[in-house]
């Protein structure tokens, strides 16, 4: 996988296509990244106590890196 933690990438499918982002965490053995602010869905939560409220949170979902195309490696130290 060409793509590692702290490149900057282009998101060329999906609904957030024309966007870039920061990968925020790779997975190589199943291709898939994570970008900050792309691929973010509602998480609905259930409440756990009795007498606390479930809430809905937004959660960035890892996706392929097919999808993607890297726009600016990372600095190297």
């Amino acid at each position: 996988m060409h793509i590692r933690k702290n490149d900057t990438v282009k998101i060329m499918i999906g609904a957030d296509a024309g966007k870039t982002g920061k990968v925020l965490k790779a997975f190589p053995k199943k291709g898939k990244i994570l970008v900050e602010g792309i691929n973010v869905h509602k998480k609905h939560i259930r409440a756990r106590q009795e007498g606390k409220k479930g809430q809905v949170i937004d959660k960035a979902f890892p996706m392929s890196v097919s999808n993607v195309k890297l726009t600016e490696k990372r600095s190297e130290k």
